[in-house]
């Protein structure tokens, strides 16, 4: 996390994560810190500059969360959206993959990191106090361990999802940020979840990230800490021998990973709203990745063409099905025609995509369902 401005929130300045975080980041190196009132005028710098999103990763600012900690992911009702829960810890990201949503979904976009953690843990306890299973997760609008360098968030979340049995929390990432969580007492009720794709789109698509096989080797060390595992192949991206190069990440995960131990696999096709577009070819001049054959979907989002979809799905699924027939696959945000064309089944057969993904995490999270 290589931060040259910290700004923070004059009415959080003395809270204890506030200060924690201070004498971390001041152990590393000189920053300049700004206490403010209001963070209108560092909006205004940060959009003023050459490029806002490179200027918003190098400025982190400590606020409280005035809303919901605890909220609804933004799905759609137009696909199968598997009622997953996140937990608001923080914004944007200090890695840069050129698909990435978080580009142009923050005006402007600015690192932020809520410290009101009174709240946050008032808020988990009021949720496991209801009696259903929930899935949670931190890494809608954030990765979920980049902050481990200088809070140890995680370590915080991991023991207080522990005391209970009606949730399961999902830490994802592309980060192998795990040496603090290891001899964690966990008792299964973390999932911890990375993100795949194939040496050449990680390379190529994905700065400032870990390579594959770190990835990989960190979930290997989870697993036998005891951890439940799961992987998302998000976004899957249609070029010249995607077939082979995803092939052999897959072949590579079942390698190092037993499958019994994989609380699901996720598969979504690259999908952008349409303003993404430009930013990706001013941030990342040499990618390709927005010139396939997309099409506007429902949502407004754009879309690989739906027959292209179907196949690339099918093909992955066969390779990942062959190695490890009993794993659960689900899509992030499909139709039915794609869900019966690529796996052969409706989630509405199984009592929906929610319903299936509760009796995966309490299989493997001994959860109370």
């Amino acid at each position: 996390m290589k931060i040259d401005e910290l700004y923070i929130d004059a009415s959080i300045q003395d809270f204890p994560a506030t200060q924690r975080i201070c004498t971390n980041l001041k152990g590393s190196r000189d920053i300049p810190c700004h206490i403010i009132d209001a963070p209108d005028e560092m909006y205004r710098r940060i959009t003023a500059a050459q490029s806002p999103v490179d200027q918003g990763k190098k400025v982190l600012f400590l606020t409280r969360n005035r809303g919901r900690f605890i909220r609804q992911c933004p799905g759609t009702e137009y696909y199968t959206c598997c009622n997953y829960m996140i937990l608001h810890v923080g914004t944007f990201c200090t890695m840069d993959c050129a698909y990435c949503i978080l580009q142009s979904y923050f005006h402007p976009p600015v690192l932020q990191f809520f410290v009101n953690h009174t709240d946050m843990t008032a808020a988990l306890d009021e949720w496991f106090a209801q009696p259903r299973l929930t899935r949670i997760g931190t890494g809608e609008y954030t990765d979920s361990l980049i902050w481990e360098e200088v809070y140890p968030l995680s370590e915080m979340l991991i023991s207080a999802f522990a005391g209970q049995h009606r949730a399961v929390l999902e830490l994802k990432t592309k980060t192998v940020n795990i040496a603090s969580l290891l001899d964690l007492r966990h008792q299964r009720k973390t999932i911890m979840a990375w993100s795949l794709n194939t040496l050449q789109v990680v390379a190529a698509e994905e700065r400032r990230t870990a390579g594959i096989h770190a990835r990989l080797a960190a979930a290997e060390k989870c697993q036998k800490a005891g951890y439940p595992l799961a992987f998302h192949f998000d976004p899957l991206i249609v070029y010249p021998g995607w077939e082979k190069e995803y092939q052999e990440v897959i072949a590579l995960l079942f390698s190092r990973i037993d499958p019994d131990n994989i609380v699901w696999i996720s598969l979504g096709s690259f999908r952008f709203m349409p303003d993404l577009k430009p930013v990706v070819e001013k941030r990342f001049g040499q990618s390709k990745i927005v010139y396939g054959e997309f099409v506007r979907g429902i949502d407004g989002k754009m879309r690989y063409f739906k027959p292209l979809r179907i196949r690339m799905y099918r093909r992955i699924v066969e390779m990942i099905r062959r190695l490890a027939p009993g794993v659960t696959l689900y899509f992030c945000m499909e139709d039915d025609e794609v869900w019966q064309k690529s796996l052969g089944f409706l989630p509405s057969e199984q009592g929906g995509l929610p319903a299936m993904l509760d009796k995966a995490a309490a299989r493997h999270c001994e959860l109370y369902i």
